[in-house]
């Protein structure tokens, strides 16, 4: 019986359902032919390291790891057992692997776009659209993320729709006291438009930093759909179903004897706008016909 493990991080409730079909497309059937063995860091991500040297003890074949923090305590875990991570905003520039095309290594799997100035404009026009902003954007997230990438690829892609974007900083380690700070920085600044990054920190405090947007009377974007379900506004990303199911591919390939670092890193096919209608209506924002008729997933 082969065994395979996911480790799992403060992601909440990431929609591994697409994983798991995903793997009895392939015919990989839990309990028949397949052992899946999770492990939740449950909103403390500093427990990843223990919880991937859990994995490694139980000999895996392969990890699969929902994001860049939870991918990166794995191969400090092991530099042998295969990772396939399923969602790196940015794999090259967080050396994960050594590029798109060529990994390297045991780590391969999907990366999210996060990174990508088209993705950060696609979802400020949106934001435009719907409330019209004078020119600032708070963008909530931690000052390394900022200073990346992708942070970079965030005020590029504001400015290509004349937006101004400003960092709020979220000082590590991230916890309730540092969210409570930047949320004062944010009032200080009197935005138009808040920006929830996409630093795997944030993740947990998602409704925490909805419920102060909507007490702010703030429209609030951000990049994936547990954030809308949290409590955003509006979300534009890749779609998650849809990365799990394509990790399973991975995972299928490897068992299958491929080598990771053989397998190139695939983008995201699918991206998709998610609405919330209970925080649009909080804000007395009437969404219009045509973004709604755009809308993947409508929350009411």
């Amino acid at each position: 019986m082969l065994s395979l493990s996911k480790a799992a991080d403060a992601s909440g409730p990431a929609p591994v359902g697409g994983f798991a079909r995903g793997l009895r497309d392939l015919g990989w059937v839990e309990g028949r032919n397949v052992v899946v063995e999770e492990r939740d860091a449950a909103g403390n991500i500093d427990r990843l390291a223990g919880l991937a040297a859990e994995l490694v003890a139980l000999k895996v074949d392969v990890i699969v790891a929902p994001s860049t923090p939870a991918a990166q305590a794995a191969m400090r875990a092991s530099s042998t057992i295969p990772i396939v991570f399923a969602g790196a905003a940015d794999p090259v520039s967080d050396g994960l692997v050594a590029s798109l095309a060529r990994p390297g290594g045991n780590v391969t799997g999907l990366y999210t776009s996060s990174g990508d100035e088209q993705l950060y404009a696609k979802e400020l026009d949106f934001v435009r659209e719907i409330t019209r902003p004078n020119g600032r954007v708070a963008w909530f997230g931690t000052r390394a993320l900022w200073d990346a990438p992708g942070g970079e690829a965030a005020r590029k892609g504001a400015k290509r729709v004349g937006l101004a974007l400003e960092l709020a900083a979220v000082t590590t380690p991230v916890n309730i006291t540092a969210i409570e700070a930047a949320f004062a920085m944010v009032r200080k600044m009197k935005p138009d438009v808040l920006l929830v990054s996409p630093a795997t920190e944030l993740n947990p405090h998602y409704e925490r930093i909805a419920a102060f947007a909507r007490a702010e009377r703030l429209p609030s974007v951000g990049n994936n759909w547990l954030m809308t379900n949290a409590g955003i506004l509006l979300s534009y990303g890749a779609k998650y179903e849809e990365l799990y199911r394509r990790a399973a591919h991975y995972v299928d390939r490897i068992l299958r004897g491929a080598k990771p670092g053989d397998l190139p890193i695939e983008q995201p096919s699918l991206i998709e706008l998610t609405l919330n209608l209970q925080t649009a209506n909080a804000l007395g924002i009437k969404l219009p016909q045509t973004i709604l008729l755009r809308a993947d997933r409508v929350i009411e």
